[in-house]
This record gives C-alpha cells, structure tokens and sequence, in this order.
C-alpha cells in the first residue's frame, strides 16, 4: 500500500492525488447513471470529492458531514419547492427565476445552513444540492433518490480511496 505522507508531501503530487480521485470518483457516479439512466452526477458533487481529496483534514470533508449536509440540503430544497407550490413549475433555469423561486432558493440555502450550523456538521456543497432542488432542476422522486444514492456512492467509495491511501477524514494535518 502506499504512503500516503509521500503523496500529498509534494504540491505536484498531491494535486495528482486530489485530481486522479475526483476523477475515479465523478466517474463512478456518472457511470452508474448512464446504467440507471438516472441523474446520479450533478454539480454539487464536483465540490463535495473536492472537499474529500483537496482538504480531507477540514470538518466539512468528513463523511459524516457530506451525507448529512447532503441530506438536509435535499429536505429542504423539497420543503421550499412545495411551500411555495413550484413542483409543478417550469424549473427556474427554463421558465425564468420568479419571485416565488427567487424565496424558494433563498430560504432552502438559509434553512440548510441554519440546520448544519446547529448541528455543527459544516458541508458548504450541500448550499449547491438545495439551489438544484428548490429551483426545480431535479425533483421527481427518482431524481431525488438518484441524488441521494450518487452522494452515498461518492461518499463510500471517495473515503474508501481515502482510507486506502492512509489519509484519514477531519484529521488535522500535523
């Protein structure tokens, strides 16, 4: 197995590193979705594996933190886009941002940031999975479940690869 102190020592190599793992990993995901023909790669998790190989010492690329902030990002994207009676809209993107979407999108980020903050579980790209969410990019139930597995998927196997390459999750670099 290799050492992971030789990987990340040099900037070149763990750039390498970070970059090679992000690939392995969006890749995965993307795979599963063409098979599943389901949306299991969407912008939220380009940050999230970012996270996971570029800062894996930081709070917010612990596991624990990525499905957590995940999860709530998603519950209160679906809470927004149905207080404000947007599930059956146009998305934002294709019929334009109205007022309604314009709250919608505002408070899912707001609610999601209040409740990791409370839970001390920081994730800043679960920011990005409310916006799809309350917006109405994706919000059909197997869209939402696409979502939810692809961030378990890229959450297991991102850590997986972590653990292998003997970097540990939220652990100060000393």
């Amino acid at each position: 197995m290799p050492d992971a102190s030789r990987l990340t020592q040099s900037r070149p190599a763990a750039a390498l590193y970070a970059a090679a793992l992000s690939l392995v990993v969006l890749a995965a995901a993307g795979a599963a979705g063409l098979v599943l023909h389901q949306p299991w790669l969407f912008p939220s998790l380009g940050p999230t594996v970012m996270l996971f190989f570029e800062s894996p010492s930081q709070q917010a690329s612990r596991p624990a933190n990525a499905l957590i902030g995940h999860a709530v990002g998603l519950l209160a994207g679906v809470a927004m886009l149905y207080a404000f009676q947007l599930q059956d809209s146009p998305p934002a993107p294709v019929g334009g941002l109205t007022p309604a979407y314009l709250l919608a999108g505002a408070l899912s980020v707001a609610l999601t940031t209040l409740v990791l903050t409370l839970l001390k579980t920081p994730h800043p790209p679960a920011g990005a999975t409310t916006l799809i969410v309350s917006l109405g990019i994706l919000t059909a139930p197997a869209e939402l479940a696409s979502m939810a597995g692809a961030i378990v998927l890229i959450t297991v196997v991102g850590w997986g690869l972590n653990l292998l390459f003997g970097v540990r999750p939220g652990k100060e670099e000393g």
